[in-house]
């Protein structure tokens, strides 16, 4: 008697076949597939535009099989408010780091969730200028060593980290926030959940939507794939709690 095998798990159709550039144990290709995931389970591939900035979210444009803009650093909320504006019938997103959404760009981050733009914002916090050396993010945390912190992060010098999902939360024109991570497979499964919830509140018109995800960052952290995997246990999660902090 043959035995019938049955297809139970398959690359998504939207993640291009590609080897990424991501280092050993970042959290971005994580992230990329489900996307890529909710893409495919929305059917929406066609008509889906993703906004990628400066940073390591760069190159996103190899790994997703979709139109996507590259914005100026931090400029990516604009840039998606002018493709949804002129476009209202597509599903636009922008794909940002700590270092474009909480720094560079964070006028237009408020803006557009004071605005109410039905756009979506992917936000990866790994608390730290990942591409650029290793810096001091607006997200990094107290006590933090980056390269421009040897010391650690200092309150009195540099003030206290920025938690963007708390803040725009306040606005009137969000209409959905979330704090997520991709620290584990349980994490990684409610991570795509929130991501999902994000596109479907944007295709149903009811105003801005923004996902932060805590994510590891081994190499620009000094650590191993399991030290930086424990470290957003301990160390992040405790600041930057995991939660839905505003929903419709």
């Amino acid at each position: 008697m043959q035995m019938q095998l049955q297809k139970v798990f398959e690359r998504p159709r939207t993640l291009r076949p590609v080897a990424t550039h991501y280092c050993p144990g970042c959290g971005h290709g994580i992230v990329a597939r489900l996307i890529a995931e909710v893409i495919d389970e929305f059917g929406i591939r066609e008509k889906t535009v993703g906004v990628a900035p400066v940073g390591c979210s760069v190159l996103l444009y190899n790994y997703l099989d979709i139109d996507m803009y590259e914005a100026a650093h931090g400029r990516a909320p604009a840039v998606a408010t002018g493709c949804k504006r002129v476009h209202p019938d597509l599903v636009v997103f922008t794909y940002q780091g700590d270092g474009d959404f909480a720094s560079i760009g964070t006028a237009e981050a408020v803006h557009a969730a004071a605005r109410g733009e039905r756009i979506t914002t992917i936000f990866i916090n790994n608390a730290i200028y990942g591409m650029t050396g290793g810096q001091m993010a607006p997200t990094t945390l107290i006590g933090q060593k980056t390269t421009t912190s040897p010391y650690g992060r200092t309150a009195e010098q540099a003030g206290f980290p920025i938690r963007m999902a708390e803040l725009l939360a306040t606005l009137d024109g969000a209409s959905f926030i979330a704090r997520v991570s991709v620290h584990s497979p349980k994490n990684i499964i409610q991570a795509k959940g929130a991501i999902k919830k994000a596109f479907s509140v944007q295709m149903n018109q009811q105003g801005y939507s923004m996902v932060e995800v805590l994510s590891q960052c081994p190499t620009d952290w000094r650590m191993s794939p399991a030290e930086a995997v424990k470290w957003v246990e301990e160390k992040m999660i405790p600041y930057y709690p995991l939660k839905t902090l505003k929903a419709p």
